[in-house]
């Protein structure tokens, strides 16, 4: 039961520069879709601050 919670534990969060020895290749695969998918939130934050930018620059422009 203990080595469940641990194993959902781990496949749930992932740390920049963690130790990779310990996990298989299916666990890697997991880790890299879910990188794949934070960076594409990532970029759509950024996407979304720069109109939002750009709206407030046209309005304050004389």
């Amino acid at each position: 039961m203990f080595e469940e919670e641990d194993r959902a534990r781990k496949i749930s969060r992932h740390e920049v520069g963690m130790p990779l020895d310990t996990l298989s290749v299916e666990e890697l695969r997991e880790r890299i879709a879910l990188l794949h998918a934070e960076v594409a939130r990532l970029e759509q934050a950024v996407t979304v601050k720069e109109k939002t930018r750009l709206d407030a620059n046209s309005l304050f422009k004389l």
